[in-house]
């Protein structure tokens, strides 16, 4: 049965029964019906007040659960949003970045989840909430493995919660082909620069181990960088967190090299955006 609450209240009060399944856009779980029966209960969350839209407010960015990739593209934010912006435009087609919601690409958990690399060079953070109450999760946390979060029984996301830091995005995708592709690698980056030089970098990687992740050593090493030193530093960089694997649409070893191109492209865009600014 289909339920569309009107309050938090409501909303907890069918999460806490038996064989619920949570419903923003439905781009993801619409076609995992064709795999199995469908739950006893699926709840809406769409009707929820402040669930849509971007909002700034005491220092952070709050971006809605229910707000869906077509807002993120049109909103009138900062150079700060422009990786999330580009990543958006690479979720699907028209018709899934229409319905399809930022909080449902993060609690489905893909690998390949186009907004994910993004969203961690933006340090984003998870507000949640259910029965005991509310907490705030870095998302870094909160997505453990392959279709598996963080999120206990009973629990939702409300929002995603995003530092107003000095910063220009930017996002590179590679796949087999220009529109409606599952990635090979993405990048997503924040760079700030000071005098044409980084000041501070946060680069995540996509699609290249079970779950995104942020290039950490990478991001130290870019600081104090110019244009002409990102390649060398890229390239001899250590990515242990990455593990690619191989499969139809790329292997392993591919993977692997084509990433630092990725990074390198991507971090150039983003401090030639900059300096345009």
């Amino acid at each position: 049965m289909l339920h569309r609450p009107q309050s938090l209240d409501a909303a907890l009060a069918l999460l806490s029964g038996e064989d619920v399944v949570i419903l923003a856009g439905g781009t993801d779980v619409y076609p995992g019906l064709r795999d199995g029966p469908p739950p006893a209960t699926m709840v809406d969350l769409s009707a929820l007040p402040g669930f849509r839209g971007i909002t700034r407010a005491d220092g952070l960015w709050r971006i809605g659960a229910a707000t869906t990739w077509i807002d993120v593209i049109r909103a009138d934010v900062p150079p700060l949003f422009d990786g999330l912006k580009l990543a958006a435009r690479e979720v699907g087609s028209v018709q899934i970045q229409n319905s399809g919601t930022v909080a449902g690409n993060i609690c489905n958990a893909s690998p390949a989840a186009d907004g994910v690399p993004a969203l961690l060079a933006l340090g984003a953070e998870l507000d949640l909430l259910g029965p005991e109450g509310a907490r705030r999760l870095a998302l870094t946390a909160f997505i453990r493995g392959p279709r598996d979060t963080a999120l206990k029984p009973g629990e939702m996301v409300t929002a995603i919660v995003i530092p107003d830091t000095p910063g220009q995005g930017a996002f590179l995708k590679l796949g087999a082909r220009k529109y409606l592709v599952i990635s090979i690698a993405m990048v997503g980056a924040v760079v700030a620069l000071e005098d044409g030089r980084i000041s501070r970098a946060r680069v995540a990687v996509g699609a290249c181990s079970a779950v995104a992740s942020r290039l950490r050593a990478l991001e130290t090493a870019l600081r104090g960088a110019g244009p002409h030193d990102i390649a060398d530093i890229v390239r001899s960089a250590a990515m242990p967190c990455l593990a690619p694997i191989s499969d139809v649409r790329a292997t392993a070893a591919y993977r692997s090299e084509a990433v630092r191109t990725l990074v390198t492209r991507t971090v150039l865009q983003a401090m030639e955006a900059c300096n345009v600014a």
